[in-house]
């Protein structure tokens, strides 16, 4: 008897926007196609709710490993998205209402049959950067406030921190503070949004100069080596958009401890795919909404994470 075919769809950013020799979207579409799946392709604009029913204007879509030419687009149809075996929700941040709109979405599909990577809801409980306070063991010492007096206090005793908003991505907005710098202020009033908005600050881990480790994660289950993103010489931060060298490397004892400490929550959060970043000993982040990393380690390496991705949809469909 033959296999059935996949259909397996996919939400994400325009494709012609992206860089295919290091976009993990297009790493697990190139791996759905080697598996002989129906790929049907959306933008956030071609999905709505109909009386409770999840529908799309799916483009039928092939892809190749082609840094020129990676995708042709195919017919466009009509589709019940609770038909499809699994959605890839791979549309990148910002994290806003509109990303919420489309979790909801999703998750009427997911209630219909369809297996959404991620779970809609651990989509919106899991804010990459406020998700780590669930790991006090193995975060650093870790302020979320609104309160510029909050944020003063905090370097006042730590001397040496970094802040962040907690929406940014990619090294966004990202600032390294000493004790007696005279624009801790102006940063602290920029985070906040003069104590309108909540931001984080986090004591500086000075092994950043050896990398922000990316470790990622399938149902739970780290594959066995990390992306190390180390900052260039002109900058303190380790994100590649931000100049980082990427490389890749065996995990440590310690990053185990943390995907031993992290993972099973994923896994019962129906978190298929995830990304934790690890600096020195310390949890940083938990980047669950479109994790990256696939093809710079699939070269390093010689892995295919996408398939082991794809291993663990099938085994739940």
């Amino acid at each position: 008897m033959a296999s059935k075919t996949l259909k397996i769809g996919i939400v994400m950013d325009p494709i012609d926007s992206i860089t295919p020799y290091k976009d993990s979207s297009l790493a697990m579409l190139l791996e759905a196609g080697r598996r002989g799946a129906e790929i049907h392709y959306f933008e956030q604009k071609d999905v709505r709710l109909v009386s409770g029913t999840a529908l799309g204007q799916s483009t039928l879509l092939q892809v190749r490993d082609d840094n020129e030419d990676w995708y042709t687009f195919g017919d466009r149809q009509e589709v019940a998205l609770g038909d499809l075996d699994a959605i890839l929700m791979r549309k990148d941040p910002p994290f806003d209402m509109e990303y919420v709109y489309t979790t909801y979405i999703l998750e009427r599909a997911q209630m219909a049959g369809a297996l959404i990577v991620n779970a809609p809801q651990a989509l919106r409980d899991m804010n990459e950067k406020a998700y780590t306070a669930w790991f006090p063991e193995v975060t650093p010492t870790t302020l979320i406030t609104r309160s510029m007096a909050d944020m003063k206090a905090f370097l006042a005793e730590y001397e040496h921190v970094v802040a962040k908003p907690l929406d940014g991505m990619g090294g966004r907005s990202i600032f390294v503070i000493r004790k007696g710098d005279k624009n801790a202020n102006v940063v602290f009033e920029t985070l906040t949004d003069y104590g309108t908005k909540f931001a984080m600050a986090q004591v500086y881990i000075p092994e950043i100069k050896a990398g922000d480790k990316r470790i990622l994660l399938i149902d739970g289950e780290p594959v066995p080596h990390a992306l190390a993103r180390i900052p260039s010489d002109e900058d303190n931060r380790g994100n590649m958009v931000a100049g980082a060298a990427a490389i890749g490397q065996a995990m440590s004892q310690r990053d185990h401890e943390i995907c031993e400490a992290v993972g099973p929550a994923l896994r019962e959060a129906g978190v298929l795919f995830a990304g934790i970043d690890v600096i020195g000993d310390y949890l940083t982040e938990v980047n669950v909404t479109s994790p990256t990393g696939i093809r710079e380690l699939d070269k390093q390496f010689g892995i295919n994470i996408a398939g082991l991705m794809f291993d663990a949809i099938e085994a739940k469909l």
